[in-house]
């Protein structure tokens, strides 16, 4: 049965890619652009661009229009009940260090900070970095054998000390849901501020940030089908009052002179300097574009491709997958092959995987890995695109077995 996306045609980056024989499927490192953004980012720029917050001139005024509707449809599209809790960043990993400065004042030496084994470096990195500036310990929680947080060791770990939960919605790796209610229950009982990191998740379905119940949740936008250089971070209020500011200049003062100042609250008290407005703008559009979407289409397309994935990589001797994928990816290696040999002779033939510890270290050390490969889907693939990664990795196994 062939598998045909509809929407293929929307996003200009794959038609260039499939005329220069380029199969893409690395969605989850950043996804391609549909052209409804494209037509935002050069409508911003050539429309007469000007900064926001800061001028009552018709072009000031238009981009400031522009870039706070942007925050409401970002609101909406995580049911945030008011866009004041969303803020922009330059990167997911921007707001992750933006938490980890802003909080460090609530914890004292002792105090732990959780994560799990399978984080990625950007909700690893900021948190370890405090610790030890602050003499706090940092507690990983281990998976279970499919890929899990592992919940009974989870229920032992979070204690009393315990001060701020982070975990991942979605692994950027083993491509498995995890039990985040169970998980920020356990976090929430001991007063702990959680932290959710949606960059893989948001992405595939609608998620409601009310029901999750998260203190904070943060995403970047490129993988969403919008531009680089933003980040969200989206925070409860009682939460985002907890933060001290952690950069300093621009419309984030309310008051300065030359000893003293005061500062905004939430949100533009944390987006100090110019924003990046025309990804803020165009990530408006691809959130508008994603919207009018069939979403019980997409999901539907998606999960049959992920199983064809699954099931043409399982029937192949030798291929170990990590973990339990159920969603938008699968990683594995080959025994025997070295995942960066395979990944060159994948990339020859126009295959675009990742290859490596896909920014999650200590997790591939865990495995007894170097790397892995990894083959990641956006709603513009179809069968075809499975068709040619097959046939290209019978071939690179031929050649290297």
């Amino acid at each position: 049965m062939s598998l045909i996306s509809p929407w293929r045609a929307d996003f200009p980056g794959i038609l260039t890619l499939d005329g220069e024989g380029q199969t893409y499927l690395d969605s989850a490192a950043t996804a391609q652009k549909p052209q409804a953004m494209l037509d935002a980012l050069l409508g911003y720029y050539a429309g007469g661009a000007a900064n926001v917050h800061r001028a009552q001139h018709l072009p000031g005024e238009r981009a400031t229009r522009a870039f706070e509707s942007s925050r409401d449809k970002v609101a909406r599209w995580l049911n945030a009940p008011d866009s004041a809790q969303i803020l922009f960043t330059r990167s997911a990993t921007e707001a992750f260090n933006l938490l980890a400065y802003g909080l460090e004042h609530e914890l004292q030496a002792g105090d732990q900070i959780v994560v799990s084994a399978l984080e990625h470096h950007a909700n690893l990195l900021p948190w370890q970095q405090l610790a030890l500036r602050r003499q706090l310990e940092l507690v990983v929680l281990p998976l279970d054998e499919s890929g899990l947080i592992d919940l009974e060791r989870a229920a032992d770990l979070i204690g009393p000390r315990t001060r701020v939960l982070a975990l991942s919605q979605l692994s950027n790796v083993l491509g498995c849901w995890q039990p985040l209610s169970e998980l920020l229950a356990l976090g929430q009982a001991q007063g702990a501020l959680t932290v959710v990191d949606g960059a893989q998740g948001v992405v595939h379905g609608r998620h409601d940030v009310e029901t999750l119940g998260c203190d904070f949740y943060l995403c970047s936008s490129h993988k969403l089908y919008g531009p680089d250089g933003v980040g969200l971070l989206y925070g409860r209020k009682p939460a985002l009052q907890r933060l001290k500011h952690w950069q300093f200049g621009g419309e984030m003062v309310r008051i300065a002179d030359y000893q003293h100042a005061e500062f905004r609250g939430a949100p533009l008290g944390f987006e100090a300097g110019t924003p990046p407005i025309a990804g803020v703008i165009a990530l408006g559009a691809s959130l508008d574009y994603l919207t009018a979407l069939d979403a019980a289409a997409v999901a539907s397309h998606e999960a049959a491709l992920h199983a064809r994935l699954l099931s043409g990589l399982t029937a192949r001797a030798g291929v170990r997958l990590l973990g339990a994928p159920r969603v938008a990816l699968a990683s594995f290696v080959v025994e025997g092959v070295h995942n960066a040999d395979l990944a060159h002779l994948l990339t020859e033939q126009g295959i675009a995987v990742r290859a490596g510890h896909h920014c999650a270290m200590p997790l591939l050390k865990s495995f007894g890995l170097a790397g892995a490969i990894r083959v990641s889907l956006g709603l513009y693939n179809d069968g075809a695109d499975l068709e040619r990664f097959f046939a290209a990795l019978d071939q690179a196994l031929e050649l290297l077995r």
